[in-house]
């Protein structure tokens, strides 16, 4: 999706396959807030130059995707023109994170230091994965680092100062 200057795209959804022949399509959750896609929300859907805003019809459940209908999408060959785009909020609608919890863009670029203020290098983004949330840091020497995103490796965020500082264990970094 082409967003206007100034706006930032989160990716909240991934649309696979379809499912069953109604338009129902299989679409892979890419945020922490699945709920998002209630009847009514709106999401937009791109792959490659092609982009349009879908309204959600129904959602439900489906392991560890949702199976999603869209106004419009009525049979299976408007779903498989969906399939394999991305489905995306603009930031003013993304769900508000608890105190504590960042968006990867939210910390991107920032400074992370160790707690003797020495710098550990910069921060790239978060990932997600089955072992929890890593932080992706461009370390002083250009190699990227994969660093725990959580207590008491993240010893403390500040935030207007753009800066995240980290007590990793002994040998996590090469400084």
């Amino acid at each position: 999706m082409q967003a206007l200057p100034g706006l930032l795209v989160l990716l909240v959804g991934l649309v696979r396959r379809p499912h069953g022949l109604k338009g129902e399509l299989s679409v892979e959750p890419m945020t922490d807030f699945p709920g998002r896609f209630v009847p009514g929300g709106a999401v937009e859907w791109q792959q490659g130059s092609d982009a349009r805003r879908l309204v959600v019809r129904a959602s439900r459940p489906h392991g560890t995707r949702v199976l999603l209908s869209f106004e419009g999408v009525e049979d299976i060959d408007a779903a498989r023109i969906l399939c394999g785009g991305e489905l995306s909020v603009e930031e003013e609608d993304a769900a508000p994170m608890a105190e504590g919890f960042y968006y990867s863009h939210q910390i991107e670029g920032w400074l992370c230091e160790m707690p003797s203020g020495d710098v550990a290098g910069t921060v790239l983004r978060l990932e997600r994965t089955a072992a929890g949330a890593l932080m992706a840091i461009r370390t002083p020497s250009g190699r990227e680092a994969l660093v725990p995103f959580v207590s008491p490796i993240v010893v403390s965020i500040d935030e207007p100062g753009r800066r995240v500082v980290i007590d990793p264990p002994e040998g996590l970094l090469e400084i």
